[in-house]
Order: structure tokens, then sequence, then C-alpha cells
């Protein structure tokens, strides 16, 4: 379900007056009027029910007024707070800027937590003076969270080395982290399912996704000292922005249906 994440909470008499690009988005995108409903998640991540009571074309500006909760208009989830919830991080070596762009977007929808962009051996010529504005990608993910409804915040790291990938995934509980890279060949790869096997809790798992050139031997060996799996899917040749989607809802499927194995136990 849609969201609309506000700049600023809901003042003291229950109103939020909402204005600029954010007026055009519940305007133009939502096409919300007056006596419509929108779900607001604030500045705590917390999801509030909204009534439009005022839409000001002149001004271009809409009031949301907070409404009584219900039942049936609570469609989403507010932020994660269960013990059992896993953390997605996604370490991605630099594609063309277009395709990091739309990568950023799909994993946002998905409820990535860290996007890690990774400068490699066969990374696009440049790719380590590409221009990794915050307020461009705040604006994807934004509309992306507005669009899918995520409660995670994600964020888009400063571009790494794989040495610095490492150090950085090394800082996590490896007791309770799972890490695994995307593979176009065969050799010395696992099951997904065989690798995620065992009783321990997942809370945070990282995928490794390779761009347009792959991944070089000598970056997957040291990815592999640092405790990823290389895990191959039996699928078509995927571009690197697809791979790198398919990655991440294959292992949050294969987690979830993990959890509820073991809930049934």
């Amino acid at each position: 379900m849609r969201q609309y994440i506000a700049r600023e909470n809901f003042d003291k008499r229950g109103l939020l007056v909402i204005k600029g690009k954010d007026f055009r988005y519940l305007k133009q995108v939502l096409r919300l009027s007056a006596g419509d409903m929108v779900t607001v998640r604030e500045t705590d991540g917390n999801l509030r029910n909204a009534t439009v009571c005022k839409v000001c074309d002149a001004d271009k500006t809409i009031t949301l007024q907070l409404c009584a909760e219900t039942d049936g208009f609570e469609a989403v989830r507010n932020m994660p707070s269960s013990e059992d919830e896993t953390e997605y991080w996604l370490f991605m070596f630099v594609p063309k800027s277009s395709k990091f762009d739309q990568i950023v977007r799909q994993c946002t929808e998905c409820g990535v937590k860290r996007i890690i962009p990774v400068k490699g051996e066969f990374s696009q010529y440049g790719s380590d003076r590409m221009n990794f504005k915050a307020d461009r990608f705040e604006r994807i993910i934004k509309e992306a969270r507005q669009q899918s409804g995520s409660a995670t915040e994600t964020v888009v790291d400063e571009c790494v080395t794989v040495s610095q990938a490492c150090e950085l995934w090394k800082q996590n509980d490896m007791q309770e982290s799972f890490g695994c890279l995307l593979y176009e060949r065969t050799e010395n790869t696992a099951a997904l399912h065989s690798a995620l096997s065992g009783d321990r809790k997942i809370k945070k798992c990282a995928v490794v996704c390779g761009a347009e050139g792959g991944i070089s031997p000598s970056e997957i060996d040291e990815f592999m000292k640092c405790g990823f799996v290389p895990v191959h899917f039996e699928t078509n040749i995927l571009r690197c922005e697809t791979a790198a989607l398919y990655g991440i809802a294959a292992v949050q499927n294969a987690l979830t249906e993990k959890k509820l194995w073991q809930c049934k136990e």
C-alpha cells in the first residue's frame, strides 16, 4: 500500500500541512482530494491514519488531519521491532549510473536496509568518479518507499573497495549473519537453502552482486575469506540490475520460508 513519508510530524492540533514537491506527489500521483484517507509515516517511523481535510490549489497546499485508528485501514506494519527481523544489505559492484539508480529503487521497494557501492577490478571506467549525490538517492528512496509502503529506512553508503567492504561486514556478529555472493559460474558454489540450513537466527544478511563485467577471481576469494558463500542460480544470463533484485528476492524468500518452518516445529 502506498504511504506518504512526512518531513515533519502532525502538530498538537493533529494537523499536517503539505506543500512543494510533496503537494504535487499527493495531488498528482496519489490524486487525493478532500475526504480521502492516506497513511502517513512520521519521522519516528510510525504509521498514522489521516484524512485530507483541505486542498488549496492556489497556495499549493494539502492539509491532513489525524483520524481514529481502524483495523480495516491499517494495511501495513509499523517499524520492524521483532527480534526475528532480518536486516538486508547489498554490496553492489558499481554499474552504470542509470542502472545503479534502478537498483536503488528496486532494493528500496524490497526493504533492503543498506546499499554499499563497491569499486572492483571489472567496474565500468570512471566508476570511481561516479557522482553519489545524497539528495538524488534520498529522492529515489523516498519515492520508492512511498510507492511500496516499505517500513525500512534504506540508505546508500559511500563507495568502498573490496577490502573495505569485507572489513565493514566483519564488524557484525558472524554467528548471526549470513553473506552470499552471486556467481555466474558453478565451481565451489552452494545451493542457497543448503547454505542457510541450521537453527541459527539470521539477523543480518548480505548479498554481493557484480557489475556488467562481473567479479574477478581474486575478489571472489577475498569475499570467501570473509565468510561469504558463492551461490549460483540455475537461470538465464541476467543483467546486473536484474541479478541484484533476483538475488535479494531469492534470499528473502528462503529466509522467510526457514522462519515459517521453524515456527511450525
